[in-house]
């Protein structure tokens, strides 16, 4: 997938969260976030979208901290989130290919790819939180998205120092989209895990299912779909790998 359409794809799901989170109000709970209300979603995503945009508009080349949490709600928070959006989007949209910033997954080819890929996947997921809490049918996840998004977790978020699934003698876990050419071996460790798209060799342990499915259940949105193999090692899975 290509930057212009992470773009496109982040300006859409920003919208639809907006008009869910505005749907459901402040105060409906957001099922798979503990403690969240719709309120602390917004506040959150809009939060991270302006952090995102900095670093493009900016050009920051290291780290920096998030900004505080607005004290707004109702209406108005909906609106704040609106612009935090809109200024993501437009930051991206607007940016030069070369520009360099600070970026901190492994794999896009340059950091305005990274910043439109990641922003796409953290706002579908959101997206998929403020529905949930809104209540009805969620809007779907195409295949290619979601086999990006899977991707981007094991291979990028996974393969860091801060990933938590560890196991004490080497486990094989593999990841199968049933709906696309996708295929991950997953091989677990006191390291972090080590993840290539392939299918050779055993594995100890597979999760099956279609794009979407997968994507949603390993971001612990969903519960994991078909298990075969060892159970234990999708529960540790699930217990253990809260990106964090």
């Amino acid at each position: 997938m290509d930057t212009a359409s992470f773009v496109e794809i982040l300006e859409k799901e920003g919208q639809l969260l907006a008009d869910a989170a505005q749907v459901a109000g402040p105060d409906a709970v957001v099922p798979a976030c503990p403690g969240w209300r719709t309120r602390d979603l917004l506040r959150h995503t809009g939060v991270v979208h302006r952090w995102a945009a900095a670093f493009v508009a900016d050009r920051h080349t290291a780290p920096r901290p998030m900004d505080p949490h607005p004290e707004l709600d109702g209406p108005d928070l909906v609106a704040w989130y609106r612009d935090s959006h809109r200024r993501l989007v437009d930051t991206l949209a607007g940016a030069a290919p070369d520009v360099e910033c600070f970026t901190f997954l492994p794999g896009p080819p340059s950091a305005l790819a990274f910043w439109a890929r990641r922003q796409a996947h953290e706002t579908t997921v959101h997206r998929y939180d403020a529905e949930s809490a809104r209540g009805g049918s969620p809007a779907p996840v195409a295949v290619e998205f979601a086999v990006d998004g899977v991707d981007e977790l094991l291979r990028g978020f996974h393969a860091r120092p801060k990933s938590r699934v560890r196991t004490a003698s080497p486990r094989v876990l593999r990841v199968r989209a049933t709906d696309a050419d996708a295929v991950w071996t997953v091989r677990l460790s006191q390291e972090p895990p080590v993840t290539v798209r392939d299918a050779d060799g055993e594995a100890e342990c597979e999760l099956a299912g279609p794009a979407e499915e997968l994507y949603l259940a390993l971001w612990n949105r969903r519960p994991l779909p078909a298990v075969s193999g060892d159970a234990e090692l999708a529960a540790l899975w699930r217990d253990t790998s809260a990106v964090v």
